[in-house]
Formats: C-alpha cells, structure tokens, sequence
C-alpha cells in the first residue's frame, strides 16, 4: 500500500513510517520543511512538501494514497485549529473509499484515573488540553464510509525522544531533574518502537471504528522516572519539586497534564490485534543511557 503519513518524521509518526517501509509499504511523508524532507527522503520515503495548513494539499494526497495515518500532533492552540481543519480535510478525501484513517489521539482524554486501570470502554474526563481530541474522534468514529480507527498512546519514549526527556535535560543542565507537583503520579508509558508496531497492526486487523490505547507494562510513578533521569544526566538523582501551581505559569496546561495520574491498560490491542511489545521500559531506557549502552534510532 501507499500509506500517506503526517508526521513522517516525529517521534510517533517516524517510528510508524520506518515499520511500515521495512513491511514493503510506500510512504508518502508530509514535510513541512526542508529539513523534515531532507530527513524523509533519506529514509527512502516519497516526500510530499507542505504542513497541516495545506488542507488542499492533504485532501489531494489522501485521495491517491491507500490509507492515511495522521500522526502530526501539538498541544499549542493554534495548531490545535490547524489539527482539526487538517483532520476534516483527510476525511472528506476519504469519505465513501473506505480506506483506512488512524487517527493519534492520547490516554490524556481519560484524565486521572484512580487505581482502577482505564480501557477503551472506560468514559473520557479529558484535561482541558486536550479535550478537542475527544470531539474528533467521536466525528472520526461516525464516519460510516471511512474506516476510521482511533489510537491513544500513553507517555511515549524511545530514542532520546518524548517528555521525559525533558527531565534528563534538566538533570544535565541543572544538577536536578525537576518534578511538578509530588511526583507520586504515575505515567502509562510505551516506547515509539513497539507504538509503531500497534499501528501496523491496526492498519491490516482494526475493525472500522476501533479504539486501542497505545501502552505497555505497569505504570511508573514520575518520581522514579525523574529519579532515573537524573542518573543519566548525570546528577546522581537528585530531584527537585516545582509546585504545580508555579508550573502552570509558565507550562500552562502542560504541567496538569506531566502531574496527572493515569495507570492505562493496553490489553484491548494485544488480544484483538496480537500486539506484542518487545522493547525495554522506560526505566529501563535511562539504564542504558547511564550505562552507555544507548543506541538511536
């Protein structure tokens, strides 16, 4: 198939193009610059330039591409707008088709889920970041002559990519990974590897309408995350806290989404669509980091 992806190159959507062209499929990348098409191209994948702004363009290419997997994502307002007009636009080129639009939205719409795993039948209470999620996979999901299957990822990691990152950083620069709120949350995490292969999966075996959460293995509380960081950054994991409420001052949203505390179960996606996760936690992650076994992508 000739699969259009947005996103081609960030953490999700590039770990999900390089699967799919390693199963023999041809990739047409949304680049929205030359150095996202310079990347592209380099993975042998058939460059489409333009951004999520370009609904003529997207319309366009998803009428002659196979399937569409749009993996483009941001929390910031504007592109939100942009998101939804972008969406709108894949699913009037693919209404009456059939093909197949999967869709990336995330675990943050179930927001705090108390100890009580969430599933895919368990009712969204989205964080206000991102409760505009919620309203287009309900219109993705309506869509009677498009296929349309929904993925949640939870906190995603792999390759020196994804928010937690950001602790390592802090622990490099600062001498502390800094924590918002207690860091007794806990985070549902999955490594963009095996994400990708959910995707791959969901792409052959996902009935029309479908929702899977995208998470491997027990939750991780953020404190042992920062704590792991803070190891690998070098800083012999010390930890800051920053209170949420100085947070939100300058992460806004974000640091109710970092604080929030969600323990996700992706068992839908390894019985229905026999996912199998093989890679590493996300402890584990910064194991190899402080231990110099850390390989990119």
């Amino acid at each position: 198939m000739n699969i259009m992806i947005t996103g081609a190159t960030g953490l999700i959507g590039g770990a999900v193009a390089r699967a799919l062209k390693a199963q023999g499929h041809g990739i047409l990348a949304l680049a929205r610059n030359e150095g996202a098409a310079e990347k592209a191209w380099a993975q042998g994948f058939d460059i489409v330039a333009g951004d999520l702004a370009d609904t003529a363009l997207l319309h366009s290419v998803a009428q002659r591409a196979d399937a569409v997997i749009h993996a483009a994502s941001s929390h910031d307002q504007r592109a939100v707008d942009l998101d939804r007009r972008a969406t709108h636009a894949l699913l009037d080129a693919l209404r009456g088709t059939g093909k197949r639009l999967i869709y990336t939205s995330g675990c943050l719409v179930y927001g705090a889920t108390g100890d009580k795993a969430a599933t895919e039948e368990t009712a969204c209470n989205p964080l206000p970041m991102v409760a505009w999620r919620e309203t287009l996979e309900r219109e993705i999901r309506a869509e009677q002559d498009v296929h349309g299957v929904i993925i949640r990822p939870g906190w995603v990691y792999g390759y020196g990519g994804g928010t937690a990152m950001m602790l390592l950083a802090e622990a490099r620069n600062e001498g502390a990974a800094r924590v918002i709120g207690t860091g007794d949350n806990r985070w549902s995490c999955v490594h963009t590897e095996d994400l990708a292969r959910l995707y791959a999966r969901a792409l052959t075996h996902a009935p029309a309408g479908s929702v899977y959460n995208g998470v491997n293995g027990a939750p991780v509380s953020l404190m042992e995350i920062a704590q792991a960081a803070s190891r690998a950054g070098g800083a012999q994991g010390r930890v800051t806290l920053w209170p949420i409420e100085e947070a939100r001052q300058s992460l806004r949203g974000f640091a109710d989404a970092i604080a929030c505390d969600q323990v996700i179960s992706g068992g839908k996606a390894q019985a229905e669509l026999g996912w199998r996760p093989v890679m590493g936690t996300i402890l584990q992650e910064f194991e190899a980091i402080t231990s110099g076994n850390y390989r990119d992508a």
